[in-house]
């Protein structure tokens, strides 16, 4: 039966690569790249040996063994839906024995890139002991224990919190949360820099005190038994084993009680009434707006693009401090805030079939669309470009700032009413992360992006002109120039957006479902 379940992984693997040709060549990247990083590594790594420093080699590995660790460990929490390819749900009417389940599934998670990188790089840390051959042999074996405490441990966390895993608010929090790392990845490693930096005398340390931990434990093994610290490397053993051996008792408990758990039994909300659609006119029009507020409520994918605006303040504020780059805020979110209306009929999915059976009217979709996007957006930009504001203390620019900000939004809001009925593309569906990405997106489609935005860019460069020279200058003329004409422009062109994308939808709405039928 475990073999029977590693093949079953390797099928399924393999019919998913023959499917379709751009993972395939996925896959053929991402292993040149990891064959490039494990050259690499293998390559630091036995120069770390010939340094003779078995201090440093200690510090560098333990810290080093316990991210991936805690990687394999967290990374499954937040990115939902990577591989659920074995779930255990799958086997619940399936008679397979408890023992045999948990190690086929435990093989199972080595398949594939990640595993088999953890399993080379495990191996490959023997080689920074290679002057010891009794450390070779620890670092073997403690290597193979860190694999299977990743496994196992990745497991037993996922099926015990499969539960609040897989409930939409968690995975609507988790895909907020997520993005600020990714966003913020390039201060991140400066200060993380910085950091180790100043704390570098205290690493060592550190080290010796993960390394009692159970995610630090395999890495110093070979460490002590370099050392001649035999009773040391014992007790290291014996936290690994016994850490491993708890993991295998809580992933075993929590399988049992997930393949006997009855499907259906969560809790049912009671409704309290209609939402928006209840408090907006009931109309053709006012249906539409309460539908999208409730998508930018509801909807994690809407929710991302809310998550970005602190973390493009934070970004701004970082890069620019001592200067006032923070007024950008305002414009670059309301750029970011507007443009997300050009994928809303693509983050529709098959829903959209709605609107066209109705059949609702290319006027009364773009409305609708566009309104619930500006009382999103509006209060949104209001909130940061008054916050941008306040922390550069330049109040005296607030006019050009308000000004080019509500420009920018407006412009964007009718840019996109004209490019979402136009194109449609591959988007996360209903439910997935929002950092997925879909099979299907094709370089045109990426093309015709650039090309709404640069138009958008062009569209937006009259008052964001004016407002940089007001800024700049305190100058009345562009000053108030800008407070003006960003809002004209931009009045101007959502409704000439409207308009033209409305004109566009009522010729092309069958065609857009059909498009978006072929993405399912």
């Amino acid at each position: 039966m475990v073999a029977h379940l590693v093949r079953l992984k390797l099928a399924l693997l393999r019919n998913g690569l023959r499917r379709s040709v751009w993972k395939l060549i996925g896959l053929l990247l991402g292993c040149l790249y990891v064959a490039f990083l494990l050259v690499m590594a293998g390559a630091g790594l036995v120069l770390l040996g010939s340094k003779g420093d078995p201090e440093l080699t200690r510090t560098l590995l333990v810290l080093a063994g316990t991210v991936l660790v805690a990687g394999w460990w967290l990374l499954p929490l937040v990115a939902f839906g990577v591989d659920s390819t074995l779930d255990p749900d799958r086997f619940r009417l399936f008679p397979v024995p408890r023992r045999s389940l948990l190690t086929g599934l435990a093989l199972a998670g080595l398949v594939g890139l990640p595993g088999v990188a953890t399993v080379l790089v495990s191996a490959a840390t023997s080689l920074a002991w290679w002057r010891t051959p009794a450390a070779v042999v620890a670092a073997l074996v403690g290597g193979a224990l860190g694999v299977a405490l990743c496994v196992v441990g990745s497991r037993a966390v996922t099926t015990l919190l499969a539960p609040l895993v897989t409930g939409r608010r968690f995975r609507e929090v988790a895909a907020v949360l997520v993005i600020v790392p990714l966003i913020l990845a390039g201060p991140i490693m400066l200060g993380v820099t910085s950091g180790l930096a100043a704390v570098a005398d205290a690493l060592p340390a550190i080290a010796q005190v993960v390394g009692w931990t159970p995610v630090g434990a395999p890495w110093a093994l070979a460490a002590d038994v370099a050392d001649g610290a035999w009773l040391a490397a014992l007790g290291r053993l014996a936290v690994a084993l016994a850490s491993l051996a708890a993991l295998v008792v809580v992933w075993d408990r929590a399988l049992s009680a997930a393949l006997e758990r009855p499907e259906g039994g969560a809790r049912v909300a009671r409704s309290t009434g209609l939402g928006f659609l209840g408090r907006l006119p009931a109309t053709p029009t006012g249906a539409v707006v309460a539908r999208c507020l409730t998508y930018w409520v509801r909807d994690a994918r809407y929710a991302a693009a809310v998550a970005v605006v602190p973390v493009l303040v934070l970004l701004l504020w970082f890069l620019g401090r001592g200067t006032d780059a923070l007024l950008a805020a305002g414009p670059v979110v309301a750029f970011v805030m507007g443009w997300a209306l050009s994928a809303d009929v693509s983050y529709d999915h098959t829903a959209f079939w709605t609107h066209v059976a109705a059949p609702i009217e290319g006027r009364v979709d773009r409305t609708g669309r566009a309104v619930a996007g500006l009382l999103v957006g509006t209060v949104v930009v209001l909130v940061v470009a008054l916050v941008a504001l306040a922390v550069t203390a330049r109040w005296d620019a607030a006019a050009p700032v308000l000004g080019v900000s509500l420009g920018v939004l407006t412009t964007a809001l009718g840019t996109s009413s004209v490019y979402s009925a136009r194109v449609v593309y591959p988007v996360p569906k209903p439910g997935e992360s929002p950092f997925t990405t879909p099979q299907g997106t094709s370089f045109a489609v990426m093309v015709s992006q650039w090309v709404g935005m640069l138009v958008l860019g062009a569209l937006c460069l009259p008052g964001v002109g004016l407002g940089v020279a007001g800024i700049v200058t305190g100058h009345p003329l562009p000053t108030v120039l800008a407070a003006v004409v960003g809002p004209a422009v931009g009045v101007v062109v959502l409704v000439a957006g409207i308009r033209i994308g409305a004109r566009i939808y009522d010729r092309r709405a069958p065609e857009l479902l059909q498009t978006i039928r072929s993405f399912a």
